[in-house]
């Protein structure tokens, strides 16, 4: 078949992931797979005056220096148009099934000919968090008539409890088995936490670091491993002495996770979580709130689902974890591993291809 994804910017959000693997995976099956995306926003005059004004170094560099994104580094064939704006069709060739993945390129595919494909809306996330002023733009483009796909039973919910029934199918993400594996192993002498860092309140660094300064009045010589696409800053603080890595690279990630004795997931809104997913292949057990995929992936046990909003709840979980024996850390530590390696992206692609 021939399929075109249609995609905002490329990144290196979870979600630009999931399209670069799927792509990769499509491709590998003979498939004719293109990726059409807006160019990076730019930061206009206001904006530059002001991150100057508070000597936000980071945000410039990230906006001069812009670094591929995952479907950049993928090898797949990608089409960046020249400036921020709305795909339209004749930046689309014709196609068998067309695929938008946020919910503006939904509605920029609903006026689309059907020469372009099959429309498809890959749905990662409940997208309102920009703020309530697109919420009436965001449902309607969630009830344009497509085939619609979500990647965990969460996320389905959370949109129909919003509007209804919208005949969604879900197919969960995976994880790279072979990117993120790893050995046998114990517990570390040093106990070591570790989570994902970013600026965004939806993604809960700051839940996460008032937890492990929660549980080092119990545990002080706690270390903390975090990594993130942003650079700290003084309104989001990591916690004192963390080692933190600023972007790193794809193939870093794994020894990341390996390093820590359990992964900490704060997230305020996330339509799935891909680092516990990662972490649980690399035998780092987690503690999660129940958003996104966690109640799927630790419901029964393999890890532990803490109430949100609750750094206090995910500190005694921190402490409660550390206080239990070397054995038992081993058998979750295992199970993790085991559920994570049980499905794979090959698995899910089957999935997806099957609904398409």
């Amino acid at each position: 078949m021939r399929i075109t994804f249609l995609m905002p910017s490329d990144n290196l959000t979870g979600g630009n992931r999931v399209v670069a693997i799927y792509a990769q995976q499509l491709a590998a099956r003979g498939h004719e797979v293109l990726v059409v995306s807006c160019a990076q926003d730019r930061l206009g005059l206001r904006e530059t005056a002001r991150a100057v004004l508070k000597q936000d170094w980071s945000r410039l560099r990230q906006h001069h220096n812009a670094q591929p994104g995952h479907i950049g580094q993928s090898g797949i064939a990608h089409k960046v148009l020249e400036r921020p704006r709305a795909i339209t069709a004749a930046d689309v060739p014709d196609a068998d099934i067309l695929i938008a993945t946020w919910w503006e390129t939904a509605v920029w595919m609903h006026g689309m000919p059907a020469s372009k494909g099959r429309k498809v809306h890959l749905i990662q996330g409940y997208e309102v968090w920009l703020g309530s002023h697109i919420t009436a733009q965001v449902h309607a483009a969630l009830q344009l008539p497509n085939l619609k796909i979500a990647i965990s039973s969460d996320l389905k919910q959370t949109i129909e409890d919003k509007l209804g029934p919208l005949n969604i199918t879900v197919v969960p993400n995976a994880v790279n088995l072979t990117q993120f594996t790893s050995p046998i192993r114990t517990r570390q002498a040093v106990p070591t936490v570790g989570f994902v860092y970013a600026v965004a309140a939806i993604k809960g660094a700051d839940i996460c670091t008032l937890a492990c300064e929660l549980a080092r009045r119990t545990i002080p010589d706690l270390q903390v491993v975090a990594f993130g696409a942003d650079q700290p800053t003084p309104e989001v603080p990591l916690p004192a002495g963390t080692d933190y890595a600023y972007r790193p690279a794809q193939t870093a990630l794994k020894d990341i996770y390996g390093r820590c004795d359990v992964w900490l997931f704060g997230s305020r809104l996330d339509s799935f979580g891909l680092p516990i997913l990662e972490a649980m292949a690399c035998r780092t057990p987690v503690i999660a709130v129940p958003i996104g995929a966690a109640p799927d992936l630790l419901g029964d046990g393999t890890g532990i689902l803490v109430p949100k909003e609750s750094p206090e709840a995910m500190a005694a979980s921190i402490v409660a974890f550390f206080g239990q024996s070397a054995p038992n850390w081993r058998q979750r530590s295992d199970k993790a591993f085991a559920k994570a390696h049980a499905y794979s992206w090959q698995d899910a692609t089957e999935r997806l291809l099957a609904t398409l």
